[in-house]
């Protein structure tokens, strides 16, 4: 199955970084073309299944377009694994400690339809979280 993958060194602690995303409604600012978020009284927990949904269309789907994200695992500290259920996308998030105050974010993205923008997701994903999470950033 085609897949896509991206790292970088985020600016924060692996806890910082966890708790922003243990914040359902944060997906939609970090992962590409999601615009909101419902998700269920489970949280991030593994088998939580939240509501998701895009405006952006795409060779295969029309421009408003809804899907049903199940968390596979959520460990604390370390890794989250996401199943986007309609488009067959599935989303493994690792992060270790990289030093004081930094984490080290590997992304790697699996699906059937990894084309055009697809193919650069890992990439975008990361480095969206990256803008949002700058708990260590000196100015």
């Amino acid at each position: 199955m085609p897949t896509a993958q991206a790292s970088v060194e985020l600016l924060a602690t692996p806890q910082d970084v966890w708790r922003f995303l243990a914040e359902p409604y944060h997906l939609a600012d970090w992962w590409p073309n999601l615009v909101s978020v419902e998700p269920d009284r489970l949280g991030l927990s593994a088998g939580a299944r939240w509501r998701i949904s895009s405006h952006r269309a795409t060779l295969l789907r029309r421009a408003d377009y809804e899907d049903t994200l199940l968390v596979v695992a959520a460990d604390p500290g370390s890794r989250v694994s996401l199943e986007f259920v309609r488009s067959r996308l599935r989303a493994d998030l690792t992060f270790t400690p990289a030093g004081p105050e930094r984490t080290q974010a590997e992304l790697r993205v699996t699906g059937p339809f990894m084309l055009g923008f697809s193919r650069n997701i890992a990439k975008v994903a990361l480095t969206r979280l990256h803008s949002l999470v700058q708990t260590a950033a000196t100015v």
